[in-house]
């Protein structure tokens, strides 16, 4: 999975730009009386909206295109919860046509990337919408739902930088590279450039775009919509596209599609997910995150 942009990118970004429930019943169920199941916070709390359920949504809040955090409902962004903040973009956009079609009021919760799955497997949250890859790796750890996005895997790089010109994967050979920690992109990706200097992986998407401003590194290995997000807020980059070449960066469809996790055995609430997205096509998905990226904070 995954991962935003330039001060809501760069406050995203320097807060560098700025991959669930126990069941779907379990954010169905009525509120625990005690105090102390209230205080688990957890999704088999069942809490509700009025009357209302409520869908539990964890994301990063700081991956644009997919989610951001912003100051305002502007969009009809979401309250983050426990924040004064709002959540938008594809994955808050997704989250509430799920919630709206079951029902059920959303909760954004805002976590670092590495607490995503453990919060999901703890029930703390119903599920994670947050650009996550359906690895084989993490199917051992949380289910997923059928794709809810395809992503191609991108590099970017300086248009006046010595890779600017590359065709294919071979031609950025000694490039120094990074990208977001415990990814495709970092973990299987970057090792297929041939010498590279591989540097450390970054906390962040935002962190490792500021890796690559600052002249840190060469190229930075990403899926599409974070490259062409990346586009609008760093006007000095240049997206490579390597895609159906013979010098493209070789990945499986499990890491291309792009999933929503949840606690294993919750098919209850998997298998609602699924109906939605069996009602939507790769133009609907697309045309989602062309509109994510058109409203996305640009500003530095």
């Amino acid at each position: 999975m995954k991962k935003t942009f330039k001060k809501v990118v760069s406050s995203l970004m320097a807060a560098a730009l700025v991959a669930a429930s126990l069941t779907a019943c379990g954010s169905a169920k009525a509120p625990a009386e005690s105090s102390a199941s209230k205080d688990t916070n957890t999704a088999e709390a069942g809490e509700q909206a009025g009357d209302k359920k409520v869908l539990k949504v964890a994301m990063e809040c700081s991956y644009a295109p997919y989610n951001w955090t912003q100051p305002t409902d502007e969009n009809k962004a979401v309250p983050i919860s426990g924040s004064s903040d709002y959540a938008y973009g594809y994955d808050v956009m997704m989250a509430q046509k799920i919630a709206d079609e079951l029902g059920y009021e959303l909760e954004i919760v805002k976590l670092d990337w590495d607490s995503l799955v453990p919060a999901v497997q703890s029930g703390k949250v119903d599920c994670v919408i947050a650009g996550q890859s359906v690895t084989k790796e993490r199917l051992e750890s949380v289910d997923f739902t059928t794709p809810y996005y395809y992503a191609t895997i991108v590099a970017l790089v300086k248009k006046d930088g010595n890779f600017a010109a590359a065709k294919s994967v071979e031609d950025l050979k000694g490039a120094s590279a990074t990208s977001q920690m415990n990814t495709i992109w970092y973990d299987s990706c970057l090792p297929q450039i041939p010498e590279a200097k591989i540097q450390p992986a970054q906390e962040s998407a935002p962190a490792m775009l500021v890796s690559l401003s600052s002249g840190r590194c060469d190229v930075v290995v990403t899926d599409q919509p974070t490259g062409q997000a990346a586009l609008i807020a760093y006007p000095e980059f240049k997206l490579l596209d390597f895609t159906g070449t013979d010098g493209e960066f070789k990945v499986s469809d499990e890491d291309i599609n792009i999933g929503i996790s949840l606690k294993k055995g919750n098919d209850e609430l998997k298998d609602s997910i699924n109906e939605i997205l069996s009602k939507m096509n790769k133009d609907d998905f697309n045309k989602m995150m062309e509109e994510a990226i058109s409203v996305q904070p640009l500003s530095k």
